[in-house]
């Protein structure tokens, strides 16, 4: 079934080829899909066709009409699941590093969702057959804690609390560098990178994203941090961390797989590779949750602890400070 998509020309947008500037701000976008469905005529702007050529303007509003395929629908797997509480209306999963949240290109089993549908078969269905349950998502590597709805309805109520930015959760990452202050404020606008479509970046034209952060522990090169979302932007606390020079240790997408600090001597800079051979993925776990029950209106808050890849570089670190 067909679907548009309409976008306008942001003020001080300079002139961009309509094809570029699509495959820049439509999601997973091709250049030759672009272009493809520019010369079929399901792009219009200010509703004229138009060529691939076309310069864009500021101003001009641009419909793009999709023939999207069916969803698929997700089947349930035999995955182990953390569950951390559950009832008739919603159940909170302490999400494993490497596990996808739902079905998408390249990941159609193994997902949290393939293991949910087998743990207790009905979910919610606001977001569709191939992402049941689904309030809210983890990156892939990112572990910790997420609530899922069992029903619609509470799966509606879930939904505004994280719409009016109520759900509390908190997140304990470790990064790269010191800090000059133990508390500071992230605000920088995010969207899709123009470089690498699969990257988040701060962008001009992004949409606003607000990150907290606090300092718990400082170590040679290192610091713990504990942070508070104001909003929940795509990759939000990497890209915010990775834009203050401040990257999650070990996070191979936004810069925290080198080193990048120190560190001083031969013997400091093995036990830092030795770090990040011990943590494969970016260091960031989900640790808190804590909402108001869409049936019982009670405040529900649940704590998880580190995964056993942070707790052992953590060990590590305090061993190598004491050294």
């Amino acid at each position: 079934m067909p679907h548009t998509i309409e976008l306008r020309v942001p003020p001080g947008q300079g002139k961009e080829r309509i094809d570029l500037f699509l495959t820049h701000h439509i999601q997973n976008a091709t250049r030759s899909k672009v272009q493809q469905a520019i010369r079929s005529g399901a792009v219009l702007v200010d509703g004229l066709p138009v060529r691939p050529s076309h310069q864009v303007s500021p101003g001009e509003r641009i419909h793009v009409i999709l023939s999207s395929p069916p969803p698929q629908e997700a089947e349930p797997e035999a995955i182990p699941l953390a569950i951390v509480y559950e009832d008739e209306a919603l159940l909170v999963v302490n999400k494993p590093a490497g596990m996808v949240t739902h079905p998408g290109h390249g990941n159609r089993r193994g997902t949290l969702v393939n293991a949910l549908l087998h743990h207790c078969r009905s979910l919610s269905s606001l977001n569709g057959p191939a992402r049941p349950g689904i309030v809210h998502r983890l990156d892939k590597d990112t572990t910790g804690l997420m609530v899922v709805a069992k029903e619609d309805g509470a799966h509606a109520r879930l939904a505004r609390q994280f719409a009016r930015r109520t759900i509390e959760r908190e997140y304990w990452a470790v990064v790269w560098g010191s800090f000059r202050s133990p508390h500071g404020v992230i605000e920088a606008p995010l969207g899709r990178s123009r470089s690498d479509r699969k990257k988040i970046a701060v962008v001009q034209d992004g949409k606003h994203a607000v990150t907290q952060y606090d300092l718990v522990e400082e170590f040679p090169y290192l610091s713990l941090l504990r942070l508070r979302l104001r909003t929940g932007r795509t990759h939000q606390i990497r890209v915010h961390l990775a834009h203050i020079h401040h990257p999650v240790f070990g996070d191979p997408t936004y810069g925290g797989k080198r080193i990048l600090y120190g560190p001083g001597t031969p013997s400091q800079r093995t036990e830092v590779q030795t770090m990040l051979a011990t943590m494969p993925r970016q260091a960031l776990h989900a640790k808190t949750l804590a909402f108001v029950h869409p049936h019982t209106n009670r405040r529900c808050a649940f704590d998880s602890p580190l995964p056993e890849d942070m707790a052992h570089l953590l060990a590590l670190l305090r061993q190598h400070s004491t050294a």
